[in-house]
């Protein structure tokens, strides 16, 4: 469904924004990374990613100012979709080696971006970024109840 389907039948309920921003983890290639350095210097930058029904999984080079912000402070921001039909999704994230990452997550990875960083340079890691505030909306009607997911837990 579109954001104008949604906005011409009014906003959706919290059931159906949860189906569709599953379905977006599941089927988009791309999301935005929101992260900052102990300063505050923020960094945003576009990632691919594969979601295995829990957890978001990204890999980036440790030695760039992502993989670095990541690194120290496990906080990230993760922003799916558009201005006007936005999965947005606070999360913590953990450093995983590609000798640690398990075979079957770098497979699947790979699979769904058809690219395998565990092929490239060296300096790419992988980061599990488990969500703990997940909010969905599209216009403004949709701001209320926009949290689905809080501490981790779905409320829907």
């Amino acid at each position: 469904m579109t954001s104008v389907d949604s906005r011409l039948r009014g906003p959706r309920s919290p059931e159906q924004r949860k189906h569709e921003a599953l379905e977006r983890l599941t089927r988009d290639n791309d999301v935005w990374v929101a992260t900052a350095d102990a300063t505050g210097e923020p960094c945003l930058v576009p990632l691919a990613f594969w979601w295995d029904g829990e957890t978001v999984w990204l890999s980036t080079r440790v030695t760039n100012p992502t993989g670095r912000n990541l690194s120290a402070t496990g906080k990230v921001r993760l922003c799916f979709g558009h201005t006007r039909d936005v999965v947005l999704v606070h999360g913590t994230a953990r450093m995983l080696t590609r000798e640690e990452l398990p075979v079957e997550v770098g497979d699947a990875f790979a699979a769904k971006d058809g690219w395998d960083p565990r092929e490239d340079h060296p300096s790419y890691v992988f980061f599990q970024v488990i969500p703990e505030v997940l909010q969905a909306w599209g216009t403004v009607p949709e701001m209320n109840g926009r949290t689905l997911m809080r501490e981790g837990t779905w409320l829907v």
